[in-house]
């Protein structure tokens, strides 16, 4: 593969002098609108992503106690985990409209972290839907018998986008990595081809492989005494509201990303309203994983029941004013075993992550009465 020489490139509110009142308005109005969104992202939309992925992980881990889980539970905390953390690296937005200044190897590394879970919610998603939909299928299929075993399916998607993540890094360039430059999660610098293979495999593909499974599906009977495809569609709908969600998302996104390797293969750095709609496209991705996360936390029936008990108990507490005290407990000297035993006897496991899911939902609920 051919290198790439790209420090040309740079963004053009950096790079261009406006001397013109209209064009000094125009960068002004970009930066505002820029700086407006990311506050609102970040006062908004991270707080909810990040309390209902918390609520997520604490009943997952009750039903994992109560040995209630099934396959479906593993593929979406899978799914769940990947978006907390792209709603971590999501933080590197909180310069805008400025950028974050870092070395090229800095931005590199961030770049593959970025990609790794960018892909791998992808996929992981896309083998939700497959095993949602298979469950319409007599279960002597070779792939329904696959999808019964959802960790070796986890541990195959991890090593695919691993390897998928690794290709992006080496896209990126292997030059010049001891300069500093502007770095974004897709870096300005990388190569014509970091973006192609981005959109192929990181959109295209699992988009495909989602609308050929609803066109089987759609197509072919399924097995006797399974429910009607629209009724198997209202009793999941956190899957196809996600799927929904995710596709215009990233849809919006990755268009906005095959126009700026155009740009790029034209030697173009573009203009400032084409900077505004990049900016835009990605803090509205990074959105959708928060708003991912909480369709499942609302929709998902065995999530969603674990909340609502959660806000009964809160609506009980507000009516009739009592509050949980924390009961005394008579801490003997005697021995350091039997206090130990003694402190986990009156709180045990199952009562501590009812107690953190209790503060999440709660507050979440107050702040909600309060407004």
């Amino acid at each position: 593969m051919t290198s790439h020489n790209m420090t040309w490139i740079s963004y053009p509110s950096k790079s261009q002098r406006f001397t013109s009142p209209e064009e000094i308005e125009a960068i002004i109005a970009s930066q505002n609108i820029i700086s407006r969104l990311m506050h609102c992202y970040i006062a908004f939309f991270i707080p909810a992503g990040l309390i209902a992925g918390i609520c997520i992980l604490i009943i997952f881990i009750k039903n994992h106690l109560q040995n209630k889980r099934a396959s479906l539970d593993l593929l979406l905390l899978h799914f769940t985990i990947s978006n907390i953390i792209m709603i971590f690296l999501s933080f590197t937005v909180i310069t805008r409209p400025d950028y974050l200044t870092a070395t090229y190897l800095a931005c590199s590394i961030l770049s593959f972290f970025f990609n790794f879970v960018y892909f791998n919610s992808q996929y992981v998603f896309t083998l939700t839907l497959l095993t949602l939909l298979l469950e319409r299928f007599p279960p002597r299929t070779a792939l329904c018998r696959a999808t019964q075993r959802p960790i070796l399916c986890v541990g195959f998607v991890l090593t695919y986008t691993f390897c998928l993540s690794l290709t992006e890094a080496v896209l990126i360039g292997t030059d010049n990595y001891h300069l500093e430059a502007d770095c974004q999660l897709d870096p300005l610098f990388a190569w014509p081809e970091y973006e192609i293979v981005k959109f192929t495999f990181g959109f295209g593909m699992p988009s495909l492989l989602q609308i050929l499974c609803l066109a089987v599906v759609w197509a072919k009977e399924a097995r006797a005494g399974a429910a009607a495809l629209g009724q198997h569609i209202r009793a999941h709908p956190a899957v196809y509201a996600t799927g929904a969600t995710t596709f215009i998302c990233r849809l919006f996104y990755n268009v906005m990303i095959l126009f700026r390797t155009a740009l790029k293969l034209q030697r173009s750095i573009g203009t400032t309203k084409n900077e505004l709609v990049m900016n835009i496209a990605e803090i509205v991705m990074f959105c959708e994983s928060c708003a991912s996360v909480v369709v499942i936390l609302c929709f998902y029936k065995p999530f969603r029941d674990e909340v609502l008990k959660v806000v009964q108990k809160c609506r009980r507490k507000a009516r009739t004013n009592n509050h949980l005290e924390i009961p005394e407990t008579a801490m003997t000297h005697q021995s350091a075993k039997g206090s130990e035993r003694g402190f986990l006897q009156l709180y045990p496991l199952k009562d501590l992550l009812d107690g953190v899911f209790q503060i999440c939902v709660g507050s979440w609920c107050k702040s909600a009465w309060a407004a």
